[in-house]
């Protein structure tokens, strides 16, 4: 224990402290600096990226694994530290910031979720690169490619992380590879779930698997999260492990299921998390789940469709119209906007429309609305985003 956490106990320990006091901290939408228990898995990412280290830039690379696997977590922290360690920079150029690598070479971390076209793919990395705003609308796929490739020939080099390929709404390994290997001094690093045998596509060099968690490393992962956002003591061990079991291997879900659990405690103004807030926390996650990053991700106004969805009551859910009239009455949206929105949301697995043996005017049974993700967790972090 270092000496700042030995004096913030001995805080806690003198006056009134939340049990949650660092929502972040236990977010299932949040990642560390350091992963827990990966030590393994970033030595053989080291491994495939070790020409960096020369000046060269590595081979492209095929990231993949399961769902809640800690894929972002590793790739994220892998990158933040090589761009610290490599170019100097202080921090890796995220596609939501620019800034000056200090060197020829960069290292750039962009989400498929919200980079789902060449458009977007090829504006996020050049976005990354240059100090001057990049023009979102008002001009052409090729012409951005060509201001990358430009950018590149003029001695700068980048590796690039493309997170999330290959999910419902992202593009595919082969998509990824067909826009972004032509370029020069350009190298890339594709992260999924999809399985190498299972990929449409030509593989690269490299291909890493990063398997699910095993159930004593994700309880070390839930009890270094709960020790970092929780009060002391917060929860007991037999809370952890059982989590830690239920969730089996799955971070996301495990992660989940603690935001869940404390927050469902906190604002019964309870000291500790007791065995029926984590019941009430796993029940509220969906198995299987979709990940609460492919909600947060969405546009401003489908997000707020999906705020409302999870308040309204089961008869408001009970048929895509219903859900639409209860909808509309609460957003500035038109009833035409929110059932698509809701079309769409269904295609991709962030809802789900589920069949009820109820018969409609016509005879064709409606389809009831359910959230496909953790909808206690969702509120809340939905909530908090402005404070």
């Amino acid at each position: 224990m270092n000496l700042r956490e030995r004096i913030r106990r001995r805080r806690e320990s003198s006056g009134d402290t939340p049990l949650v006091r660092d929502y972040d901290a236990i977010s299932p939408v949040s990642h560390v600096p350091e992963p827990t228990g990966r030590g393994p898995i970033l030595e053989r990412l080291l491994d495939a990226l070790d020409p960096v280290f020369d000046g060269d830039l590595p081979p492209e690379t095929y990231v993949w694994g399961p769902a809640g696997a800690g894929k972002t977590a590793v790739v994220t922290a892998l990158f933040d530290h090589l761009s610290t360690q490599v170019t100097g920079s202080g921090t890796v150029i995220h596609t939501a910031t620019r800034a000056d690598t200090g060197g020829d070479l960069a290292f750039v971390y962009v989400d498929a979720r919200t980079a789902d076209s060449p458009f977007a793919l090829y504006r996020a990395v050049l976005d990354a690169l240059v100090d001057e705003q990049v023009p979102t609308r008002g001009v052409g796929t090729d012409r951005l490619r060509d201001r990358l490739a430009r950018e590149l020939a003029g001695g700068r080099a980048v590796v690039v992380a493309v997170d999330h390929v290959g999910e419902p709404a992202t593009p595919d390994l082969g998509t990824v590879t067909d826009h972004l290997s032509p370029l020069a001094r350009l190298s890339w690093v594709a992260v999924g779930r999809t399985e190498p045998a299972a990929v449409e596509a030509s593989l690269p060099a490299e291909c890493i698997e990063i398997p699910a968690y095993r159930r004593h490393a994700l309880a070390d992962v839930l009890t270094s999260r709960a020790s970092a956002g929780l009060a002391d003591q917060a929860i007991e061990h037999e809370g952890i492990r059982e989590i830690a079991n239920w969730a089996d291997g799955d971070a996301h879900d495990a992660l989940a299921a603690l935001f869940g659990a404390a927050d469902r405690a906190g604002a019964a103004d309870r000291s500790r998390i007791y065995g029926e807030d984590v019941t009430a926390a796993i029940d509220d996650v969906p198995r299987p789940t979709c990940a609460l990053g492919r909600v947060v991700a969405l546009p401003e106004n489908r997000q707020r469709v999906c705020r409302v969805l999870v308040d309204l009551t089961d008869d408001e859910r009970a048929s895509v119209d219903a859900a639409t009239d209860a909808i509309t009455a609460r957003v500035d949206l038109s009833p035409g906007t929110v059932k698509r929105f809701l079309y769409e949301l269904a295609e991709t697995g962030i809802v789900e429309r589920v069949r009820s043996d109820a018969s409609g005017d016509h005879g064709r049974p409606p389809s009831r609305v359910e959230p496909c993700f953790p909808t206690a967790v969702f509120r809340r972090l939905y909530d908090r985003r402005d404070r």
